[in-house]
């Protein structure tokens, strides 16, 4: 039987056409990203040298908004920057820490295997699906000194949202609670792909829990710890529900973070001043791209 000689032109045609299908796929994606995302971030790094209201044409003034807010001491946008992200970094140096070893701990008890596991599960990672608006209305109620449990049933009388650290610790709390099921999660599923072999030879050696758990788990997921950090953090520094909802930034503006400031500048009442709004959240840009290049440094592969 004679084979038939292959035309590479019409294989070539084949193969081109095979190349539309990601374009297919990726398309709509990448038409979001570029409309809802690159556009809107491009337009707010010009805005930032800008003076603008939000109607009249937008009026060039080169770096004037960002020597206000970083240099310019007799100006209220200086102290609103610093004081803003004063309390954004309090709030990510206190939550960070928390957001990922509490989610760690309860994945390795979960991957023990104990009774209910399945509903432990459900359960922690249920609260990371609801609104954070719903969050807030919830823990609202719960730490309310007038008719909240802390006050009918423990006899807390001390106004936890009103009150230095206790404001603070609430956040944080809050935080730790809505946001460690993804986190959990992706643990989960690490903790389950570190080599059972390696566990039988530590197990055959002698070796104690903790002994298996800092030269062996972590070890194995390291790179998933690397994600989860870099990305909890650049979800901390976005800090704005929690605040806004629970203690409206204070006891006087202790807990008012640099975005509180930033959407108070831009579209609070009064003249909108979205020069310096976009100045301040360019500069905010600037710290977690700064700070997420350190972490990586420090938790990269040595190797």
């Amino acid at each position: 039987m004679v084979e038939k000689p292959i035309n590479n032109k019409q294989e070539g045609k084949k193969r081109k056409g095979l190349n539309l299908w990601p374009i297919l796929f990726v398309g709509p994606h990448l038409l979001l990203f570029i409309v809802f995302f690159l556009i809107p971030s491009v337009f707010g790094i010009y805005i930032a040298f800008t003076k603008w209201d939000l109607f009249s044409s937008p009026e060039f003034v080169g770096l004037e908004n960002f020597k206000t807010i970083l240099f310019d001491q007799d100006s209220s946008f200086y102290t609103q920057f610093y004081n803003g992200m004063e309390n954004t970094f309090i709030f990510v140096l206190i939550s960070v820490p928390f957001c990922i070893i509490v989610p760690l701990l309860i994945a390795t008890a979960l991957t023990t295997k104990p009774k209910f596991s399945n509903l432990f599960q459900s359960l922690f990672y249920l609260p990371s699906l609801f609104a954070i608006s719903a969050v807030m209305i919830i823990w609202n109620f719960l730490l309310s000194v007038s008719y909240g449990p802390l006050q009918n049933y423990f006899g807390y009388s001390t106004n936890v949202l009103d009150t230095q650290p206790h404001a603070w610790i609430s956040i944080v709390v809050v935080t730790v609670w809505w946001t460690i099921g993804g986190n959990m999660v992706i643990y989960l599923a690490a903790l389950n792909g570190v080599p059972k072999d390696l566990m039988e030879a530590a197990d055959l050696d002698g070796a104690g829990v903790f002994s298996k758990f800092f030269r062996i788990t972590l070890p194995s997921i390291k790179y998933q710890i690397l994600f989860t950090t870099v990305m909890t953090t650049i979800a901390q520094f976005n800090v704005y529900g929690q605040p806004l909802m629970l203690t409206g930034g204070g006891p006087t503006e202790s807990t008012h973070v640099l975005l509180m400031y930033i959407q108070k500048n831009a579209f609070g009442s009064g003249l909108s001043i979205a020069g310096i709004s976009s100045a301040m959240a360019v500069m905010l840009g600037i710290c977690i791209m700064i700070v997420s290049a350190i972490q990586f440094f420090l938790l990269r592969d040595r190797d």
